[in-house]
Formats: structure tokens, sequence, C-alpha cells
């Protein structure tokens, strides 16, 4: 008996209770897709931490015009090459130095722009969504508002009235981008303060901030996420736009929407290409890589989600068959 207990006792696997945030990781990581763009966001970080680091090894800084050498005698940017890796813009500047600081810019922009629009965002939802009545009513016309008011128009208006800066574009950015997110929260917000965890918090004396801040925000820490993620291509996008229109980073600090409005000029690209093609690469890789990473933290993060989904389409799939 001794013996047959040993034997059960040695081939019984013991039971390993594992947190949500290593199971989230667990099913990030079966995600090639997300695993690969998260790949190519590190790229692009370390692309933009190594910026002065490249300056040095080119000797090559991202103002710099190289007018005897980055230029033919016609005037022609210099293709990719040794002395210029990437080649060379309309003044002969360096365009991979160029393409590195940009990245700096894009980064910074997107993602301190995204944290701060999801700020707003969870806070005018949580409040509209918890309090109801007549704050429901100001905030929810007031996100409407926002929601109408024509981009461009705004930022036209803008940047004539304080003048294009690095500011003004994250301001234009953040005030375009907190209201869908603060629908979202405001519904979720409505869902949850009808649960039973909620009610039994109001019943123990728990006051509204308490309640919103440990009981509610805990609950909308997926959704949070997961809109911040896929915030940060669009606010890279936008600031691409304002600075490609002029509105946007003042020159000659280096951005991509800058780099690719610099080839748009004279009609450049027609007999430079990697003016165009190389700026548009990273922004195309660098907004498709956050959008791909933000579906697979959706998944990961409430795989019921995920399932639905798959069997929708699968589904479909079945019925286009028969």
């Amino acid at each position: 008996m001794n013996d047959v207990a040993t034997s059960d006792a040695s081939t019984r696997t013991d039971v390993v209770q594992r947190g949500s945030l290593e199971l989230t990781l667990r099913r990030l990581r079966r995600d090639k897709a997300s695993v690969i763009a998260l790949g190519v966001i590190l790229a692009v970080v370390v692309l933009a931490i190594t910026a002065p680091w490249i300056a040095t090894l080119t000797g090559h800084s991202p103002i710099e015009q190289f007018r005897d050498i980055g230029l033919s005698p016609a005037g022609i940017p210099v293709g990719p090459g040794e002395q210029f890796w990437l080649g060379t813009d309309q003044l002969g500047r360096d365009v991979l130095v160029r393409l590195a600081y940009g990245a700096r810019i894009s980064l910074l922009v997107g993602v301190f722009a995204s944290v701060l629009a999801s700020t707003i965002a969870v806070i005018v939802g949580t409040a509209a969504g918890y309090h109801g009545g007549f704050t429901d009513i100001v905030l929810s016309r007031l996100t409407d508002l926002v929601m109408s008011v024509p981009f461009l128009l705004c930022a036209l208006a803008l940047v004539s009235a304080f003048g294009p800066s690095l500011t003004l574009s994250v301001c234009v950015i953040v005030f375009f981008s907190w209201a869908p997110m603060a629908r979202v929260i405001r519904g979720q917000v409505i869902s949850l303060r009808k649960q039973d965890f909620v009610q039994a918090s109001r019943s123990l004396g728990a006051g509204p901030l308490s309640i919103m801040v440990v009981d509610i925000l805990p609950n909308l820490a997926a959704p949070i996420i997961v809109y911040t993620t896929m915030q940060i291509p669009s606010s890279i996008v936008f600031e691409a736009t304002l600075s490609f229109l002029g509105m946007g980073i003042v020159p000659p600090t280096p951005s991509w929407g800058g780099m690719l409005a610099d080839a748009s000029s004279n009609s450049l690209y027609l007999v430079a290409w990697w003016l165009v093609f190389v700026p548009g690469t990273a922004l195309l890789l660098t907004t498709l890589a956050f959008n791909i990473l933000g579906d697979g933290l959706r998944d990961a993060l409430d795989p019921k989600s995920a399932r639905t989904v798959r069997r929708f389409r699968l589904q479909s799939k079945g019925a286009s068959k028969r």
C-alpha cells in the first residue's frame, strides 16, 4: 500500500496557480503577429534612443547640410551609398540621421499624447458614467461637441493664432483623441456601477471617489490599456499629418511628416524615391505594429471575445462555402 501511495504521489502533478498577468503574457506570446509587431516597436525605440550615436558614427548632424557632397552638380539629392546610407534630402542632409531623430518626435508625441488623452477620457467617462444625471448630460454633450469639431479647421485656426510648435501639436492631438475613448469608458462604468460589489462598497460607507478608484477603475484596466495602445499610432499619424501640412514641428527639427512634406515639394520624389520610401515605410511599419499589438493585447486580456470573433469567422467561412 505504501509503494502504491508513493508511486501515485510521484506521478501526481502539482497544480500551479498562475496570475492574470502571467496568463495574459502567455496568450500574447502565442500570437506570432503580436510578437513580430512588438519586435518592430522595440526596433523603432532603439533607433530613437541611439539617434545621437548614429549621428556620431556617421559624422552627420540632423540639420547639417552637405551641399558639396550631398547634392549632385544639378542640385539633385544623392542616393543611398557609403557616405549616406539612406541618401540625402533636397538640402544635402543625411536621411538616416534625420529618420532616427524623427523617430524620437513620433514616439514622444504618440506615447505622451495618447497617455494624456487616455487620462482625460478616463476622468470624464468615469465621472459621467458613475454620477449620471446632470453631470452625465454636461460631459456627454461636451464629448459630442469635441467629436463634431473639424480637425483641420481647428488646427489651422490654432496655428494661425499661436504658430506651429511641438506643444501645440500635442494639445491638438489630445483635444481630438480623448472623446471616443470617453464614450466607451462611460458605457463600461454605467454597467459596472450596477454590480453587486459596487453596491456593497456603497453600503459600507465608501464615498464616490473611493468607489471609482478602488472598485471600478481596476475593472477598466483591459479596455484602457487596449485603447491607449491603439491610440498611439493614431497620434503618430496626427503628428505626421500636422507636420506634412506645415502645422506641426518647426523646421529644421526632423519629423517623419516633415520629411514627407519635403519630398513632395517640387515633386522631388520623382527623382529621389528614397525621400518618400524611407520615412513612409517607417511611418507605415510603426503604425501597423502598434495596431497589431493593440489587437493582440485585446485578445490576450479578453480571451472570451477573441474566441467569439474566431467562432464568428469560422461560421462566416462555413456559410460562404455552402
